[in-house]
């Protein structure tokens, strides 16, 4: 799951929650789609409440890989509103994306460079790493 569907879902996760979204054919659609594996499926049916059973889908699914979110919208048909709503998120999170992957792509750049790359100090000339 791309990051930006990771930060859409951890910023709805209190919303998400208390729609009880595992009630109804959500798992059982992620399930036959492969997103979840049938211990994914008892260990969620397993959880005491309707919180705790979304709860713990929405931890779940950032790992489940690159199709899981686009899966998971689709199987929130009994919850249209729910599918708007991470939409709108991921739409806003994705024209808000250019800075930060800025931002990410310099700090890697940084983090990348090697151990005998030279870098110029304009105060002191240069600096062997």
């Amino acid at each position: 799951m791309e990051a930006r569907d990771k930060q859409v879902l951890r910023s709805l996760r209190l919303e998400l929650g208390a729609e009880v979204l595992v009630e109804g054919l959500v798992l059982q659609y992620l399930y036959q789609e492969g997103i979840l594996t049938e211990n994914h499926v008892q260990e969620i049916n397993a959880q005491t409440t309707g919180l705790r059973k979304t709860m713990l889908l929405l931890d779940i699914l950032p790992s489940r890989g690159p199709k899981a979110f686009d899966t998971f919208l689709d199987s929130l048909q009994e919850f249209p509103w729910v599918r708007e709503k991470l939409k709108k998120a991921r739409k806003e999170a994705m024209t808000d994306l250019p800075a930060e992957q800025e931002q990410m792509i310099s700090d890697d750049s940084m983090r990348n460079l090697g151990s005998t790359t030279s870098i110029y100090l304009p105060t002191s000339g240069f600096l062997e790493n």
